[in-house]
């Protein structure tokens, strides 16, 4: 089972420490500029509370929400987002290039895995990746957060249980291809009831896992 955590709301509702997801989300949902994270201890949590958000939120990162304006036509609110979910991207340098992806508490930005740089892929399928590592992690926890993805490509390939990439197989691709068809069997020998979401990136803004380098 999933570790138990303590959250802290700097800026919400009602400031404080509370010791459940639902508690704090009650504090800071659709709350301009609410601040708050997770903590893995009531003691780490009351001595960050007492100390202020300062040290432990960055400007405009996670754990800020985004200012509210005017909504545009058909746009989805920002309430809409599911904060008991992993959110996931990934970082390339050319397309194909090298790749890394990540997966973050959707809540918090904090980074719940990564995945160190691969030679040589694409992003849709450094997305996949990403998806069926957060399907596993949640799995392997005992989890019940959703996954979020900003990439339609990679949800259809993992629905599908199989992906559709021109990338050759050779020697240079053979680190991600090695690791996509480990992903393609775990989803082929393991039945998850994950949610999968699209990250509506343009009503949201950028997705919180993202890497900064469009």
């Amino acid at each position: 089972m999933s570790k138990s955590k303590f959250y802290v709301v700097w800026t919400g509702q009602q400031p404080g420490v509370y010791a459940t997801w639902a508690e704090c989300k009650a504090q800071v949902d659709g709350f301009p500029g609410a601040r708050y994270k997770s903590f893995e201890s009531r003691s780490a949590a009351e001595a960050a509370y007492a100390e202020g958000a300062k040290p432990y939120i960055r400007s405009g990162s996670a754990g800020n929400a985004k200012k509210a304006g005017n909504p545009k036509p058909g746009a989805k609110p920002a309430g809409d987002i599911d904060y008991n979910s992993i959110s996931v991207d990934v970082g390339t340098r050319g397309n194909p290039g090298p790749v890394e992806y990540k997966g973050v508490d959707t809540a918090t930005g904090e980074v719940i895995f990564s995945h160190a740089p691969i030679a040589k892929g694409t992003n849709n399928l450094g997305e996949f990746l990403a998806i069926v590592h957060a399907l596993a992690h949640i799995q392997k926890e005992g989890s019940d957060k959703s996954v979020y993805s900003d990439s339609v490509n990679a949800m259809k390939w993992v629905k599908q249980r199989r992906v559709s990439s021109t990338l050759p197989r050779d020697q240079s691709t053979e680190e991600i291809w090695t690791l996509v068809d480990r992903a393609v069997q775990w989803l082929e020998t393991h039945p998850y009831s994950t949610k999968i979401m699209k990250w509506e990136t343009r009503d949201w803004g950028e997705i919180k896992a993202d890497y900064g380098r469009k």
